[in-house]
């Protein structure tokens, strides 16, 4: 009785569920990533004092470019939006604190902003019935503190 040669078998990487890897791959990046309302550089005014920013609070951005002083707002969900004036703002704001009365607001503005316009906007947001204000700012660090 002959015997059969047994062939080699080749090495073989199952396939099939790459794409059921990829697509689960793809939705926790999804699911993980943080998202950022305001992505606005400002150069901030250093505290020792630190306080987080709730989730979901509505920004307040004055931010000094080339022609001025402009104003971005953003209402905690979308991306922050460049408004032409305090006017606008002032519209913004009202029709935020209509639907979402208790959500709190943050400043975010340049360090070298005249305090004018940091002033107007908290008398926006008074005006508003606005009742927790954060303003934004980087720890000092040790070095700052000498």
């Amino acid at each position: 009785m002959r015997l059969k040669k047994v062939q080699a078998l080749g090495a073989y990487i199952p396939t099939a569920s790459m794409a059921d890897i990829a697509f689960l791959l793809i939705i926790f990046f999804m699911v993980t990533t943080k998202f950022d309302v305001d992505r606005t550089r400002v150069p901030l005014p250093k505290s020792s004092f630190r306080e987080e920013v709730p989730k979901g609070s509505a920004y307040v951005v004055i931010h000094r470019e080339e022609g001025g002083y402009i104003y971005k707002f953003s209402n905690g969900e979308d991306v922050s939006q460049a408004l032409p004036d305090m006017t606008a703002l002032a519209a913004q704001v009202n029709a935020l604190a209509q639907t979402s009365p208790g959500k709190p607001y943050v400043i975010k503005a340049d360090n070298d902003t005249p305090y004018r316009m940091i002033d107007e906007t908290l008398e926006t947001l008074r005006r508003a019935g606005v009742e927790t204000v954060i303003m934004l700012t980087e720890q000092k660090t040790v070095q700052d503190a000498s």
